[in-house]
């Protein structure tokens, strides 16, 4: 049984009345996906992204199947829960690709009753999305969707276990964030808040709330991520000093805005006003406690826009009292909301607001939208530019890298159908041969997927990007990456990937390489990935189509010969390739096909004289290595026909 997934009005299940052969030839739009039923979705299983299918193919889809004898039928839409409030544009998103459950304060064992039954779910700040939610999942959940910034109440080590992608809405609010930080600053520094109070109160205390002015004044920016580098920007436009501390921060981009990058005991003890940007993290809990706080200059004001959890808040009603800081203003708490009788809630010189960082209109709707169209690009099959819990690359790199992406998968799913059984994979390097420099070329996302394809072939695993180290490590699988510089132009990525499996046996022999390993390498010719070395062998195979190869002796007539056994089959014949060692020696041969040729077309390719490396039977039906990606569908077969034949290798990429 196998599946089809389109991405459009309807997802479509496909069947095939023999399920022990799958050839879909005519199948060829590159708005649809196929996958193993296996499979629990057509999303992370590649990390690329499924193009919609328009409603005008899917009658030409229903008529080439139904000439195939397939059956198709419609399939429920992916259900999303919406576990907290989010803005009405994203729920419009959100009820147009799926069915959408709003069930708002859920206790945890509701949730994970619900859980079971959901694809995606989204939350805010307030639900809690633990491993125990995954495990009630039983594999569902593929997505979750944090609309916001912070991800810490998400168990991510539980979600890249159980291969659920998570992604949040790091640049709707980043402003908003930012301008509620300075509003805090301001305000606390002119007493805003205290003296609104006083006079509501029927007082007129203007000796009282004598403020201090900005201007001259140090801010420390500890974090200088987006929202932190955005309260730098306002900052410096209210005359103030700002330095900020970031261990992760390139000084590059500090510097462009007139920032510089101090250490954090530099940065807490020069500060007039500390304003907190850091995630809440096991590093940055209670970084500022009774030892930190101790650091500090004398006076020092203090606004948290951030996590209420990296602030020891019993230290700092501490230092409050003591007068070692002299006031702090407050958007977020450890226990949201705290309780009643919070001391540091009532202090006096402490401005308090409810979490109100992201809580302008258009931050709410803009972060509705943004994580909607992450959580709908995840289920389609999209790569998120922000997952948290994957390689986290730039949009303009995912879509420079896409056709590569392709490639690495492919070459791992063939290179490990050449493995003899047995004898194991424990050893993997892949070489990159590029014209760029290390710092400009990501390849995790290409590790990623060639590990992928190295496992899922050989296992029940499902592996996906957000999983894939993860599952290499626990299968013992070491894989190493080795970069090659190339004297040519930087504007390609990538001239080359070369995957080698060591210290194992092949079935095909001349799929080692001289240094023994299985070797296959591949490139990216016009947008489209090619195969152009098996072992020792120079070929030139388009990953795109079917594809056979076989050993041979070069000698005259052999060409000829393979030629004439598939024309009386009327097999057209769309390319030939021969990579040799020399003349009259060893070689590849590498044929493109249009149509399929049945087994007894094979065979009689193998039984040819010239034909080298005989194996026993294999049956097809044991045969692992179907994948679907963004443009085509990959099966892989490996087909040997009797024992003084050839040992094929059938590639059906379409």
């Amino acid at each position: 049984m196998a599946s089809v997934t389109a991405a459009g009005k309807a997802l479509l299940h496909l069947s095939t009345t023999t399920p022990d052969r799958l050839a879909l030839t005519s199948l060829s739009s590159p708005a649809v996906s196929f996958r193993s039923s296996r499979s629990r979705s057509p999303f992370l299983g590649l990390g690329l992204g499924l193009r919609l299918a328009t409603s005008s193919k899917i009658p030409a889809l229903h008529a080439r199947s139904a000439a195939r004898g397939l059956r198709i039928e419609a399939a429920a839409r992916p259900t999303i829960l919406v576990a907290e409030k989010l803005g009405e544009a994203g729920m419009a998103l959100l009820r147009e690709f799926a069915n959408v459950d709003c069930s708002y304060n859920l206790s945890p064992e509701d949730l994970r009753s619900k859980i079971s039954l959901c694809d995606a779910l989204i939350v805010r700040s307030g639900t809690k999305v633990t491993r125990e939610v995954f495990d009630a999942s039983k594999g569902r959940l593929k997505v979750v969707g944090r609309a916001g910034v912070g991800i810490d109440n998400v168990d991510l080590h539980a979600a890249t276990e159980s291969g659920c992608l998570v992604v949040n809405a790091p640049t709707a609010n980043t402003v908003a964030a930012a301008e509620h930080g300075i509003a805090l600053l301001a305000s606390m520094a002119r007493n805003i808040a205290q003296a609104d109070a006083s006079m509501k109160a029927g007082k007129w205390q203007r000796n009282k709330y004598v403020g201090v002015s900005l201007v001259g004044k140090t801010l420390a920016v500890m974090g200088f991520g987006k929202v932190g580098s955005e309260v730098a920007r306002r900052a410096k436009g209210l005359g103030m000093h700002v330095i900020a501390h970031d261990p992760y921060a390139p000084a590059d981009r500090a510097r462009a805005i007139g920032v510089e990058l101090v250490s954090f005991d530099e940065a807490i003890s020069t500060a007039d006003f500390i304003s907190l940007h850091m995630p809440m993290t096991t590093t940055t809990a209670k970084l500022f406690n009774d030892e930190t706080l101790a650091k500090v200059k004398k006076g020092v004001r203090i606004i948290n826009v951030a996590r209420g959890g990296v602030v020891d808040e019993d230290a700092l009603v501490r230092a409050l009292d003591n007068g070692t800081v002299a006031q702090a203003a407050l958007d977020v708490f450890t226990v949201e909301p705290p309780p009643k009788d919070c001391k540091l809630v009532m202090h006096e010189n402490v401005t308090v607001t409810p979490h109100l960082g992201a809580s302008t209109v258009e931050a709410q709707e803009g972060v509705a939208v943004e994580i909607a169209e992450a959580v709908i690009g995840a289920l389609k099959g999209e790569l998120a530019a922000t997952a948290v819990n994957a390689p986290m690359v730039p949009a303009e790199v995912l879509s420079e890298l896409a056709p590569y992406v392709i490639l690495a998968e492919k070459l791992g799913r063939l290179a490990v159908q050449l493995v003899a059984g047995g004898s194991g994979i424990k050893g993997v390097k892949v070489v990159y041969t590029s014209a760029r420099d290390p710092d400009d070329l990501d390849t995790r996302i290409l590790r990623a997927m060639i590990t992928k394809g190295i496992i899922e072939p050989i296992s029940n695993v499902f592996v996906n990007i957000v999983n894939a180290d993860y599952t290499a490590k626990q299968r013992g699988l070491r894989i190493s990456e080795e970069r090659i510089y190339l004297d040519s132009s930087p504007e390609v990525p990538l001239d080359s990937i070369r995957v080698h499996l060591t210290h194992v046996e092949s079935k095909f022999a001349s799929a080692l390489s001289d240094t023994g390993d299985i070797t296959v390498e591949g490139r990216v010719k016009d947008g489209s990935p090619h195969l152009t070395l098996v072992g020792s062998f120079s070929v030139d195979v388009s990953l795109e189509q079917c594809v056979i190869l076989c050993r041979n002796v070069d000698k005259p007539g052999n060409i000829g010969r393979v030629g004439r056994i598939l024309g009386e089959q009327n097999v057209n014949i769309s390319f030939m390739s021969v990579g040799r060692i020399a003349p009259r020696k060893q070689a590849i041969m590498a044929i493109g096909v249009d149509e399929e040729p049945d087994k007894e077309t094979l065979k009689k390719i193998g039984e040819s004289p010239a034909i080298e490396d005989s194996v026993g039977e294999i049956k097809t039906s044991d045969i692992k290595g179907s994948c679907s990606s963004q443009f085509d569908v990959f099966i892989l077969q490996l087909l040997s026909l009797s024992t003084s034949s050839a040992y094929e290798i059938y590639l059906k990429m379409r």
